[in-house]
């Protein structure tokens, strides 16, 4: 799979946030940081991208993004509600004003029937503006074509919560 398709949308993300003031932060399970790498990819990304978290097990969820061990239990890792708590928390220890997060099941195996291969919850924060959530299902694709069109969605939640963002006051 070719990163280099990840230039175009992160080159043009981080400009839309270097205009505004925005940082950037990245949550990443099943990405593994290919989100963070994206962006840092680009030269002059520092002014923008402010770190990333890869949080790929249940522990590191909870310890560096304060996702509570109870919500993941109950939930799974692969869940919206984790999802949601893991771009707070990325944010709330971070520096970025704009955070992302991913989780879900590469494959080719971990998958059940309630939570198949292919299942992924993305999560996107802003401060000042509810979280974005959204649920791709991709199916029966390679491990490292999931986590591509994973990158892909990202970019396009990210660019999604800041169009919605647009003409509001961004801290």
């Amino acid at each position: 799979m070719d990163t280099a398709s990840f230039q175009k949308p992160a080159a043009a993300l981080l400009e839309r946030c270097r205009k505004f003031g925005i940082k950037i932060v990245t949550a990443e399970s099943c990405t593994g940081g290919m989100i963070a790498a994206a962006f840092t990819d680009i030269a002059g990304s520092s002014d923008v991208f402010e770190r990333g978290f890869v949080t790929y097990s249940n522990e590191a969820k909870a310890e560096m993004l304060g996702v509570e061990s109870d919500l993941i239990e109950s939930r799974g890792a692969v869940s919206e509600a984790v999802a949601r708590a893991m771009v707070e928390g990325a944010i709330a220890n971070s520096r970025a004003n704009l955070g992302i997060a991913v989780t879900g099941v590469a494959g080719p195996g971990g998958g059940t029937t309630e939570k198949p291969v292919g299942l992924v919850h993305l999560a996107a924060g802003l401060e000042g503006q509810p979280i974005l959530h959204r649920e791709i299902r991709l199916g029966d694709l390679s491990r490292q074509e999931i986590r591509h069109e994973t990158v892909m969605v990202a970019f396009s939640l990210l660019n999604e919560i800041l169009d919605q963002a647009d003409g509001v006051s961004i801290p």
